[in-house]
């Protein structure tokens, strides 16, 4: 797979060629391959009517492989979630990961239920969205999918604390941010009503010259490196800090 280094970002964002980059770098793309698809992160499943069969399967095995974790942070979501190595990074709280590669809000939406852990969580981080935009949905059909996922969380945990992640800029995607940044607009504006934190995590990955920052990101332009996930990481722990310190001073 064709290194995507910044030189591609600014070519991105200048020429306007972002198509012929995805056809140059994925191909899996161009045709329909979403973020973490087909070709890097899973094979093919047999029935295209249920197509995140092994992942679905493999949540149920790991609920029925060990105790049910109480008091746990639940991180729901798409590959960014996925390959975000929730457990190392947060070493002092018990999390459940329940993200799944080229997953979509609908497709959370769909397999909710299945995607639980069985007891409640304390808290809950989310990062949905950026997929359903790659494969054409409007900006406002995306950010409605986005809050009724926040709304129906709240209304199941009505106590648990919950954050949205942004959705992030990427080199590869570069030409969808302003779509993205209509979408975090709209979801961060019904914060207060639905009651969920708004964390944005996006600008967290830009240069200087406002650029996607690519020494941040894998070599397929997407997905984020380790340092990446180190700044999404202090970002969702000092919330988590201010969420514990919250719930102290309730108690006292």
């Amino acid at each position: 797979m064709r290194t995507v280094n910044i030189a591609c970002a600014r070519s991105i964002a200048i020429k306007g060629v972002a198509a012929l980059l995805l056809a140059l770098a994925l191909p899996g793309i161009a045709h329909g391959q979403a973020e973490g698809g087909q070709a890097e992160d899973r094979p093919p499943n047999a029935d295209p009517s249920f197509p995140f069969a092994r992942e679905i399967e493999a949540f149920a095995k790991a609920n029925a492989a060990s105790p049910p974790v109480e008091g746990a942070t639940l991180f729901l979501g798409s590959s960014s979630i996925r390959l975000w190595d929730i457990a190392g990074s947060f070493t002092d709280i018990p999390t459940v990961n329940r993200g799944f590669g080229g997953a979509s809000t609908p497709d959370v939406l769909r397999y909710y239920r299945r995607l639980l852990p069985p007891t409640k969580p304390s808290t809950i981080i989310v990062y949905v969205g950026e997929n359903d935009l790659a494969a054409g949905a409007s900006p406002d059909k995306v950010a409605a999918d986005i809050l009724t996922l926040l709304k129906r969380l709240r209304n199941d945990y009505p106590r648990a604390p919950i954050a949205f992640l942004s959705l992030k800029p990427s080199p590869i995607r570069w030409t969808l941010w302003p779509k993205m940044a209509a979408i975090n607009q709209a979801v961060a504006a019904r914060a207060t009503s639905v009651r969920f934190t708004y964390l944005d995590v996006g600008r967290l990955l830009l240069a200087r010259d406002g650029l996607p920052d690519a020494s941040l990101f894998r070599a397929d332009g997407l997905h984020m490196k380790p340092e990446g996930y180190q700044r999404w990481t202090r970002l969702v722990d000092n919330w988590l800090d201010r969420v514990a310190l919250t719930a102290a001073e309730k108690a006292s």
